[in-house]
């Protein structure tokens, strides 16, 4: 189904379009891990345990196709792509809203991380829409988009999860479902036929997409400092709930409130402000201030007395959020129209193999130092976010010396 040809692709689209999918992802959060304890019988040990392993296999089936996915919107144009992974979510939540046993919900996730390549697609159309000089604000959107779906999902799914465990799965397919009609009927392509380019599975596999990253010059480099930087900010996410609620005794609804007022910081920083933010500093500059503020709040996090520290770290980790818009931008530069896609999977590959580390690692320095430095987690996610940082200014230096040597 083609989209209408007097569409002018442009932000609004896809914003609206992240939008719903974090709005149908963020729903089930509050569900999720307690369908789980009821399949295990009630157990949270079991049950934290399985969670565990559901979030590795959707993030090992994210890290193989994302790739795939990338390359064939490069093949097939973005809207497509976006449409195919839209689908494979509202399965996977419809399944799991049906799930009569655990097994199905590791079905469902499978299907849902070999179509999980929205975001990554979505990225890419950011790419197409936007000059080189606006991409840091465009991508700022995504930022703007998952806070904005954080603070609403997560509410509506716990008012849902009252009525009944498993109406937030069947909302969420709704959310994606609407989504998935935007995306048939209103949604315009991004990509012209004169900018795609024919598929490969040597560039399209995971291994390969990541080597093909070093064709393009200060690539590889920007590539590794995200990986880096996402593997520090998922032992953050991932230990969040476990470190507060053992440091500072939070509730539940005291974690809960402390991950709505960091969706709200992340609307107001990369919804409203990125923008001036990098034309202020330039997209270079406003990376290395990102990893600095990052990596000091990291180790602030686990430095922190008392609770309502968290708070105003929270506050000014939002301003290190430019990192990221900043990122993205700085490599599609590098990147011509036709492979945006390509890289973009990549780079959502990364971000889901990160996933997949970060947990394990946080999880288990956390155990194992809990009586004496319960924050060395955060201390951990501070220096990795230090090499990200190093990594970024070794990627300029190249630029630098490699211009100079085109323009003597």
């Amino acid at each position: 189904m083609d989209a209408p040809a007097q569409r002018k692709p442009a932000l609004g689209f896809i914003f609206i379009t992240l939008v719903l999918l974090v709005l149908g992802f963020g729903i089930i959060i509050p569900v999720l891990p307690k369908l789980i304890v009821a399949f295990e019988g009630g157990s949270f040990a079991e049950g934290s345990s399985s969670y565990g392993w559901l979030v590795s296999v959707f993030a090992v089936m994210q890290f193989i196709a994302s790739p795939i996915l990338g390359s064939l919107s490069d093949r097939f144009g973005r809207r497509k792509i976006i449409l195919l992974a839209l689908a494979g979510s509202a399965v996977d939540y419809v399944i799991m809203g049906l799930a009569p046993s655990l097994m199905w919900l590791f079905v469902a996730r499978i299907i849902s991380g070999m179509t999980a390549g929205a975001l990554a697609t979505c990225n890419a159309y950011i790419a197409d829409v936007t000059p080189p000089e606006k991409r840091a604000q465009g991508f700022g959107l995504v930022g703007a988009a998952f806070g904005l779906g954080f603070v609403i999902g997560p509410a509506i799914g716990g008012l849902l999860g009252q009525v009944s465990i498993r109406l937030p799965f069947f909302v969420a397919a709704g959310c994606v479902g609407a989504n998935w009609l935007y995306g048939a009927f209103v949604l315009p392509e991004s990509l012209p036929p004169e900018s795609r380019r024919p598929f490969s599975w040597r560039r399209a596999n995971p291994v390969g997409s990541l080597i093909a990253l070093r064709r393009f010059r200060g690539v590889f480099d920007l590539a590794l400092m995200h990986f880096i930087f996402m593997f520090g900010n998922s032992m953050l996410q991932s230990i969040w709930v476990l470190y507060t609620g053992y440091r500072y005794h939070w509730t539940t609804f005291e974690v809960g409130l402390s991950l709505t007022f960091i969706g709200v910081m992340a609307v107001v920083v990369q919804g409203g402000l990125v923008r001036r933010i990098i034309a202020w500093t330039g997209e270079r500059r406003g990376l290395v201030i990102g990893l600095v503020i990052s990596a000091l709040v990291m180790a602030a996090y686990g430095t922190a007395t008392q609770g309502w520290m968290i708070y105003w770290l929270i506050v000014l980790a939002a301003w290190g959020g430019i990192a990221g818009p900043s990122a993205q931008s700085l490599i599609t530069r590098h990147v011509p129209a036709n492979e945006q896609g390509a890289v973009q999977g990549s780079l959502s590959g990364l971000t889901s193999l990160a996933g997949i580390g970060a947990p394990v690692l946080a999880a288990w320095s956390f155990g194992k130092c809990i009586p004496n430095l319960p924050g060395v987690a955060f201390y951990e996610a501070s220096a990795l976010i230090l090499v990200a940082l190093a990594l970024a200014l070794r990627s300029f230096r190249l630029d630098d010396r490699v211009g100079a040597m085109a323009h003597p």
